[in-house]
């Protein structure tokens, strides 16, 4: 689902309830923030974003809730590395590049990348997706 940005509070809260999720005070705030605009974040960006103005979840709520919202399907996890993860709000098949040098995480049209057909698949499973992170640096030129 591609979607608008950003999401008015009452767009958020309708949002969590199609996937099964209780709009807490606290998960309101989280997806506010999540959908204010199209960008991918950490849980520690998440954190700092909705505790600007005052402290108002803690570290253990944020972790928990942006798991449970990638559990539900209202974001979308990516793994970049085994200490990197970000959660992007738009859920519409799309692929990724993740500058090393940088550690910025941008989008990729789905459709600008062909892949070919998968192998056989272990027995008794199906596959549900295919998250492509091409890994970026920076060239001499560019530094």
């Amino acid at each position: 689902m591609m979607n608008k940005y950003p999401l008015s509070r009452a767009e958020v809260i309708d949002l969590m309830r199609q996937k099964g999720i209780n709009p807490t005070q606290q998960r309101v705030e989280i997806a506010q923030v999540l959908f204010s605009e199209p960008q991918h974040v950490s849980a520690d960006q998440v954190l700092a974003m909705v505790n600007r103005k005052r402290p108002i979840v803690s570290k253990a709520t944020v972790y928990n809730t942006l798991g449970l919202f990638a559990q539900k399907g209202l974001v979308r996890e990516v793994i970049v590395d085994p200490t990197k993860v970000f959660y992007d709000p738009t859920t519409a098949p799309h692929h990724h590049f993740y500058n090393v040098d940088t550690g910025e995480l941008m989008d990729m049209d789905a459709d600008s990348l062909t892949l070919g057909e998968l192998p056989s698949l272990p027995e008794g499973t199906e596959a549900e997706a295919v998250d492509v992170v091409i890994r970026v640096r920076n060239t001499a030129a560019s530094c």
